[in-house]
């Protein structure tokens, strides 16, 4: 099962078929999805070799914006 840490994940937005780090092979999602402040962090797990590595997304801006505090 997936696990992924967002509050509202459009399945549309996510990585897939991701080529191994080590062996090539594609991976169908990330285990985990970890928002931050510019930038997404995917962790994904070879099932055909074992291998597991992260992934990040840097974005130019910041990715998730802030309401305003209240006086």
């Amino acid at each position: 099962m997936t696990k992924i840490n967002m509050a509202t994940a459009h399945t549309g937005d996510i990585p897939r078929q991701n080529p191994c780090a080590q062996c090539g092979t594609p991976i169908p999602e990330p285990d985990w999805i970890e928002p931050g402040e510019g930038r997404i962090s995917y962790l994904w797990n070879c099932r055909a070799c074992g291998y597991r590595f992260e992934a990040v997304a840097i974005f130019d801006e910041i990715a998730v914006e802030h309401p305003p505090l209240a006086a």
